[in-house]
């Protein structure tokens, strides 16, 4: 359903104008009568009334037409209704002779006492009513918007041409302020309702056509008096309930506790239910417009999305920010990389707003209409902040803004999942509710907030990618050149060694065939140093909060690590406008587990290398620092410069190393003895 126009409650379409606006007879129309009851509906007896019956005739863009002569005569309202109740058969002899063709007026607010005051709003005594006139549409339309508004008329009177004139209430007292916002807000509704009106009757102060006169042939009639509701409160409440299309209360006594409505269903699992909305947060480089895609496609084709399971569904995706064809181009990359074949892709709409896009309040009606025809699982707006207007830092305006995401979901009966970028500067210090640029309603809005930051790799994690990089390009060259029983013949450890992995290809590439694999390892080496690693932090409505999860940045993909290199690095933080790096979190048992698995490496290279030599005269296998760096790769699985293994050696106190050679270190008088 295409949701209606705030604050309309009549579609201008479906008028039926059945209402007539007939004229009374000439013999049974009583002049002075409904001049009598138009008065006593609007004023107290000792209300200063002000009105005129002179007039002249006025040329304007071609037209003639009848105007005031003057501001006007004034008389109390009392004075009035016993002039026009003495002479019952000439109105005239109360209100002054007039001429026929023109008609007359009647100011509808009464005025402050008579002698020098003028007819402006500043001589108003009180700010009672407004006038409502339309001559835009047929009268029988305008009365009955008129009656379907409910709005409370005092007096409702005919002008004797187009137009019905209705006095309406305001009762603002003699608060001006508060009567010019009620009359804003009075025409605005009346606007919305198909009622075209005159702007220029605002004023308090101005002139109405008055009931019993006749206007060229034509009677100045009144219609009826205290029409719809009976004051402007009263109006009020009646409208802000029409217009009211929230629930109504709901008892918890009247829920049957054995048969409660179910849970909408997960559209990712332990994540998101169909028909919530989610937040992707992170700094600029994370990929997050990857991950959406990633997510794209895990949606359309039921699978995972890094660790959890998407349910299957059609998904729209917004791209707010890439050309056309660059978008196009990124969904290839991704899909291709993801190894997803094309059974599904049907189920990807794309709609680019490059240069199109609106403010969200405009563009969300005309997404609307698009999506429930496509009735996807999920839409995907990416990104935010090309369609965020106001002040990103006030919880009020983005409180408005995030509201169009509960309509888009509400309408279209599908998720909404969007993503937003982290304010400036390291955010390590920071929970990840707080991440987040402008207001904290981004975080607190969505069902489901998954924020991601940026964790700093060191030399080790370095290695560690270069590594499955290498190990990587090595094997798909493999793939390629040799049969696929190879595989079998390496093992599954070896095949994740670069050492042995390397080992092979020498041991069975030939010449040629080596020479095409270097430009690939050189290429894996590059490409490690622009891979990045991030954590993932959620912050669930509707489920248990899951731990943390890293996973790695490897263009065009995201993947999950699950080695556990990255849980202990600490992302960096920002103090005093300085970033700063903050040690990882291994415990002490984890660093010591490391030092001493490197500590017994070092004895075995020792012990390995020893056993080839003979001993020196003492008894003591002395061993040169360069016969174990040039057998390095094979004993540490990695090369070792002479220099590295130098301070190694010395970093433990087993060893002494003296001019590049390695001794035990209770050897040459060097005994435990010695060094207490």
């Amino acid at each position: 359903m295409i949701p209606a126009e705030e604050g309309r409650i009549i579609d201008p379409n479906w008028l039926e104008g059945n209402r007539k606006v007939e004229e009374p007879d000439d013999k049974a129309w009583n002049q002075n009568q409904d001049l009598i009851a138009y008065l006593e509906a609007l004023f107290s007896p000792d209300d200063w009334v002000s009105y005129c019956t002179k007039s002249h005739e006025k040329t304007e863009n071609g037209k003639s037409k009848f105007v005031p002569s003057f501001s006007g005569n004034y008389k109390t309202c009392a004075e009035l209704v016993h002039e026009l109740k003495t002479m019952t058969d000439d109105v005239a002899w109360a209100v002054g002779d007039y001429d026929k063709e023109a008609g007359g007026w009647i100011r509808f607010n009464p005025f402050k006492e008579a002698g020098e005051t003028k007819a402006t709003d500043a001589n108003v005594a009180d700010f009672r009513y407004t006038l409502i006139e339309s001559d835009s549409i047929p009268v029988n339309q305008q009365l009955e918007i008129i009656e379907k508004l409910n709005l409370p008329v005092a007096a409702l009177v005919s002008s004797g041409n187009k137009s019905l004139h209705a006095i309406v209430h305001i009762d603002a007292g003699s608060d001006d302020k508060e009567y010019k916002k009620r009359v804003n807000g009075l025409y605005d509704i009346c606007e919305k309702n198909g009622l075209k009106l005159d702007k220029q009757n605002r004023n308090a102060s101005r002139l109405s056509r008055m009931p019993g006169l006749w206007r060229k042939g034509k009677k100045q009639f009144l219609l009826g008096v205290n029409i719809g509701a009976k004051d402007y409160a009263a109006w009020k409440a009646w409208y802000d309930e029409q217009n009211d299309d929230l629930p109504d209360f709901e008892n918890l006594a009247s829920f049957d506790w054995d048969n409660l409505p179910p849970l909408a269903p997960e559209l990712i699992e332990g994540i998101l239910r169909k028909g919530h909305k989610m937040l992707i947060s992170g700094p600029s480089k994370a990929g997050k417009s990857f991950l959406l895609i990633e997510l794209t496609i895990a949606l359309a084709n039921g699978v995972r999305w890094l660790r959890p399971t998407c349910a299957k569904g059609p998904v729209v995706y917004v791209n707010f920010e890439l050309d056309r064809a660059s978008c196009l181009n990124r969904f290839k990359v991704v899909y291709e990389a993801m190894g997803m074949d094309m059974a599904n892709i049907k189920n990807i709409d794309i709609w680019n707003l490059r240069g199109k896009s609106l403010d969200l309040q405009k563009l969300a009606p005309k997404l609307i209409r698009r999506a429930v025809k496509v009735k996807p699982a999920a839409i995907i707006l990416d990104p935010i902040y090309k369609v965020i207007t106001g002040d990103e830092n006030s919880a009020q305006e983005m409180a408005l803004f995030c509201n169009q995401f509960d309509k888009i979901a509400t309408e279209v009966d599908c998720s909404v999942i969007y993503c937003h970028h982290h304010s400036k500067g390291a955010q390590g210090g920071k929970k990840a509710m707080d991440r987040a640029s402008g207001s904290g309603v981004f975080a607190r809005d969505p069902d489901a907030l998954l924020d991601i930051i940026e964790l700093p790799l060191k030399n080790e994690q370095r290695t560690h990618v270069k590594a499955k990089l290498v190990c990587r390009a090595i094997s798909t060259y493999l793939d390629s050149v040799l049969d696929a029983s190879w595989r079998d013949d390496i093992g599954l450890d070896d095949i994740q060694s670069e050492y042995q992995l390397t080992n092979y290809a020498k041991d069975h590439l030939t010449d040629e065939q080596m020479q095409g694999l270097q430009p690939l390892i050189v290429a894996a080496d590059d490409h490690a140093e622009h891979v990045t690693a991030w954590r993932i932090s959620s912050t669930l409505r509707e489920f248990e909060t899951p731990p943390d999860m890293d996973m790695w940045f490897d263009y065009p993909l995201h993947h999950v690590d699950e080695s556990g290199l990255l849980k202990d690095i600490r992302p960096d933080v920002e103090v005093n406008g300085r970033t700063l790096h903050q040690k990882d979190k291994s415990d002490g048992s984890a660093k010591q587990a490391k030092r001493d698995e490197e500590r017994q490496d070092l004895i075995d290279a020792y012990e390995t290398v020893a056993a080839s030599k003979a001993p020196d005269d003492d008894g003591v296998v002395r061993v040169k620092v360069t016969d174990i760096a040039k057998q390095s790769e094979a004993l540490f699985g990695k090369e070792l410069a002479r220099v590295t293994l130098h301070k190694k050696y010395r970093k433990y106190g087993d060893f002494v190393v003296e001019n590049g050679v390695i001794t035990p270190k209770n050897s040459d008088g060097e005994t435990d003895d010695d060094d207490e």
